[in-house]
């Protein structure tokens, strides 16, 4: 049955079937983890994100964080389940046992997450953001502060921030304002605004510590210049107990269009010249330290944004299954009225949702891999190639999911009709919640640059290439299945068609002309998720085909009408079909578009750009 939440049979498929969370088993690593245990892990996190989470969607939104009289409120109904989720160790479960954890591969962990994130995408921020501060206190803090913050953090005793944005340094962070001014004591006298924080102040927890970028009096302009500072809200004593208020000032919440029951503050840091920092790593290593929890950040909100995605889908399912409108196709007039699941621009749409969900969860689980595999493994050349991955794979992750993401939530919304647009049902606050994860932690065009101004070049170009060719191992493999062959074909036609694009860049801005690769950077992007998508998609209809010729000959099915009975009887059956189908699809649907979706970008137009700024709103 489903939990109407993430599918977690496709998610067990992922982990075991096509990934291989047992090869991680071998390494000392991750030597205490077994199927055994990662089962059980799961069902508790289902049972987490069923039982405890996901009662708090509505209420939650409707109640939303609130500030009243300088104080800032978490809604009501997060108090309890936040005690239940830090007390079951899931802020520090991917952590090691030495600091409280459980040492959960990252694969695990993520697959555990979008359960959570699909229950209340607003509540887990509260955990994430703390998970992400605490680590970097972890890595690049003294023994003295990891004693004096991470424990409590870890814990969920205290919780977390990442103070970047100001009002006038968003994506721009070098452009920032906040100063920094050395003591005598060692400290820093901090003051500045940070705005859109999220889990900024609330009452959750009793100290909130925010890892603050700021740039220290005389230090030069720009991101070179930036260092980072831990500012808790409440100074810590010496014996671990909470001192006086830290002039750290809440300004307000921001009234959001989704995640309302996330605390979004404006932060206000020594408007009494009495707020206390002191320095994280080295002076103006800031950025380099500020990005590792950005990096991890940016895979969480791709994450994000097919978790939600996910939920949306499941529930527009069991909508379609359950909403009678309208006769069959091609039925008589006096026929009976049937459930919308039958009618086929419906059944097009649910297919398009189904393929691009697992599309994108397939890339989120193998980047998750990858990082395990850093991680664990014996080898420098596979921790190098698998960290190349992650590079590459980091800013597909976040814009490609998140943009997905809210395209799913939209046609999710469709199958409702004028009902998804009302609060009857949650797939309204799905695409509002959703929303954010295009624009927060680097927006997604942000990231499309990254990805072809930085990462496309990386290493020589290896990191692509090695994509490249894994691609091509599975289009082999695929290419002697019958079933797979067509498919296969469109997979080759785009593979070719991406792999020029790079060389295409580089030579424009040869000739002077960098403006077609940063205009065609988002588009280049969405073709890169669309490739990677197909692939994945591909190899695992090619795993799912192979289990499925077992099942047909265990149960006698040598007919296709044999083989769908056999799939309304066997579960097992039924989910293989649907990723052959998925599969299939996509190949059918959309890899043929990639090809000339490639040409327009080769073709080096530039109207948007050439055209006058007056020409936009006459």
């Amino acid at each position: 049955m489903s939990n109407l939440l993430v599918n977690t049979r496709d998610q067990r498929f992922l982990i075991y079937e096509q990934i291989g969370i047992e090869k991680l088993f071998g390494f000392e690593k991750y030597a205490d983890y077994s199927s055994d245990v990662v089962d059980m892990v799961l069902k508790e996190a289902e049972k987490m994100a069923v039982e405890v989470i996901a009662p708090t969607l509505d209420v939650g939104d409707k109640e939303g964080a609130t500030f009243k009289d300088g104080i800032a409120h978490a809604p009501s109904c997060f108090h309890a389940p936040y005690k239940t989720f830090c007390d079951s160790g899931w802020i520090c479960a991917s952590k090691g046992p030495d600091v409280g954890g459980q040492n959960m591969p990252k694969l695990l962990n993520t697959a555990c997450w979008e359960l959570f994130a699909a229950a209340h995408m607003a509540f887990t921020m509260y955990g994430t953001l703390t998970t992400g501060a605490a680590g970097l206190i972890e890595e690049y803090g003294t023994e003295e502060q990891k004693n004096k913050y991470m424990y409590k953090m870890y814990t969920g005793e205290w919780a977390g921030t990442m103070c970047l944005t100001e009002p006038n340094a968003g994506s721009d962070v070098g452009a920032l304002r906040t100063t920094a001014k050395r003591l005598p004591d060692g400290t820093y006298s901090i003051t500045g605004t940070k705005c859109f924080i999220s889990s900024g102040d609330h009452d959750l927890t009793e100290n909130i510590i925010h890892p603050v970028l700021a740039r220290v009096e005389g230090d030069p302009p720009g991101t070179k210049g930036i260092s980072i500072f831990i500012v808790p809200k409440y100074r810590v004593n010496d014996d671990g107990s909470l001192g006086e208020s830290n002039d750290v000032v809440t300004g307000n919440l921001e009234h959001k269009m989704g995640i309302r029951a996330s605390a979004t503050a404006t932060l206000n840091f020594g408007e009494n010249g009495n707020c206390i920092g002191e320095l994280l790593g080295e002076e103006k290593a800031g950025m380099k330290i500020m990005f590792k929890m950005m990096n991890e950040a940016r895979l969480d909100v791709g994450s994000q944004g097919e978790s939600i995605a996910s939920a949306a889908y499941e529930h527009a399912v069991e909508y379609a299954k359950e909403r009678v409108q309208g006769r069959p196709p091609m039925a008589a007039k006096d026929a009976e009225p049937t459930v919308i699941i039958n009618h086929p621009s419906v059944r097009r749409n649910l297919m398009w949702m189904k393929a691009y969900l697992e599309g994108i969860r397939a890339i989120n689980y193998l980047t998750s891999y990858c990082i395990d595999m850093v991680e664990a493994s014996d080898s420098e050349e596979d921790r190098k190639r698998y960290q190349g991955y992650i590079e590459l794979f980091t800013p597909v992750c976040k814009a490609f999911s998140s943009d997905k993401g809210v395209e799913i939530c939209c046609k999710a919304m469709d199958v409702y009709g004028g009902y998804g647009f009302c609060e009857e049902y949650p797939v309204e606050q799905y695409l509002r919640d959703c929303k954010i994860t295009q624009i927060y932690e680097g927006t997604n065009q942000i990231q499309s640059l990254d990805l072809v101004g930085r990462k496309l070049g990386q290493n020589k170009g290896t990191n692509f290439m090695n994509l490249m060719a894994d691609i091509v191992v599975t289009m082999d493999e695929a290419d002697g299945i019958d079933e797979l062959k067509e498919s296969v074909s469109k997979l080759r036609e785009a593979h070719e068609a991406i792999g020029e694009i790079p060389g295409v860049f580089v030579e424009f801005a040869s000739a002077g002309n960098p403006i077609v690769m940063l205009q065609n950077a988002e588009p280049f992007l969405a073709l890169m998720g669309d490739l990677m998508s197909g692939w994945l998609l591909i190899q695992g209809a090619a795993i799912a085909l192979k289990k499925l010729e077992t099942l047909y000959a265990e149960a006698g099915a040598d007919t296709e009408e044999k083989q769908k009975k056999l799939a309304g009887e066997n579960a097992d059956v039924a989910f293989y079909r649907g990723k052959v189908a998925t599969a299939r699809f996509f190949a059918t649907e959309i890899l043929p578009t990639v090809k000339s979706r490639c040409a327009v970008i080769k073709k080096g137009e530039t109207t948007a750009f050439d055209v006058n700024d007056e020409s936009f709103a006459c």
